[in-house]
């Protein structure tokens, strides 16, 4: 953009001195120095901070399928990154062992509630123990309480997708047996009902970002295409400046100035939901300084806008 303004200038200040309008004079063979000067610093500097500019990228959640209940692997009916609501079907495991469970504890409750009828009428018509009617009862609730946790079990049989979104990558197959340990997923269910698209700001460039400032995006995904959007938040912390817990002395280590993350919100929902996890782009923030500057990072956005069709970094 810089090269272009110059352009123009020296154009201009050409016509002006071929037609006598000026004087070549040592002002105007110094002028394209000075214009240049200018532009860096009322212009071209303070659009840094007056309209920020980054890296933008698309993340989705991604929740690891883990199975409530241990068994065998009967049904797949997914395909893999096919669109999914939550609650559809995702696999189902051998119900029987659990149907067995259930039914087993039900005859046990059966008989321990015909038990406690029994003990009831015996101690209203005093010849019972009120000991024997609370033995009676402790054993309901606790077969209660066992076949409530039967139930739970034998519906989670039925792995289901927990929001909208696919799965990818699918290497589940009938016939596999699969366990209820948490490091031992059995999918990626890639959560698509929320969109998360970041942008990187150099820390310099970050000190009038704020939350609800329009914001400017273009992806490779969708050349030659802006997206509008607003600042949902910005991070607070990024990963160089977090402290773990640990048994050890301070390491020492290079620091760098990380970029600070702002979360975008885009405009169009159904842009958001068509954007693929891993997209990536450029994105420009308006704040409120510099307003001057705007007009020129525009520019700059819709010429990278274009670019990337032919552009692959």
């Amino acid at each position: 953009m810089m090269i272009a303004i110059m352009a123009v200038y020296l154009v201009l200040l050409f016509v002006l001195v071929r037609t006598g309008v000026v004087r070549f004079s040592l002002f105007w063979k110094c002028s394209p120095f000075i214009v240049l000067l200018l532009l860096n610093l009322l212009l071209f500097i303070p659009m840094g901070w007056g309209a920020p500019q980054g890296p933008a990228l698309v993340v989705r959640h991604s929740v690891s399928i883990v199975p409530d209940v241990a068994g065998e692997v009967i049904d797949v009916p997914v395909a893999a990154n096919t669109p999914l609501k939550a609650g559809d079907v995702l696999f189902r495991i051998d119900p029987v062992p659990y149907e067995a469970q259930v039914k087993g504890i039900e005859a046990q409750l059966k008989l321990s509630d015909m038990r406690l009828a029994q003990m009831t009428q015996l101690f209203e018509r005093d010849a019972g123990r009120g000991f024997d009617v609370e033995q009676r009862q402790s054993e309901v609730d606790q077969l209660s309480a066992q076949r409530d946790s039967a139930r739970w079990n034998l519906d989670k049989t039925i792995v289901r997708a927990p929001a909208d979104g696919y799965v990818t990558n699918v290497a589940l197959r009938k016939g596999a047996r699969v366990a209820n340990l948490p490091l031992s997923p059995v999918m990626a269910f890639i959560d698509t009902s929320d969109t998360i698209v970041g942008v990187e700001i150099a820390q310099n460039d970050a000190r009038y970002l704020q939350t609800g400032q329009p914001v400017e995006v273009t992806f490779k995904f969708l050349p030659g295409r802006i997206h509008t959007g607003r600042v949902e938040s910005i991070l607070q912390a990024v990963a160089t400046g977090q402290t773990q817990t640990s048994g050890v002395a301070v390491m020492p280590k290079e620091v760098q100035s990380a970029p600070f993350v702002a979360r975008v919100k885009l405009d169009d929902a159904g842009i958001a939901a068509q954007l693929p996890a891993g997209s990536v782009g450029e994105a420009a923030i308006f704040t409120d300084h510099v307003k001057a500057t705007h007009i020129i990072r525009r520019v700059l956005l819709r010429q990278i806008a274009i670019l990337n069709y032919v552009n692959p970094f």
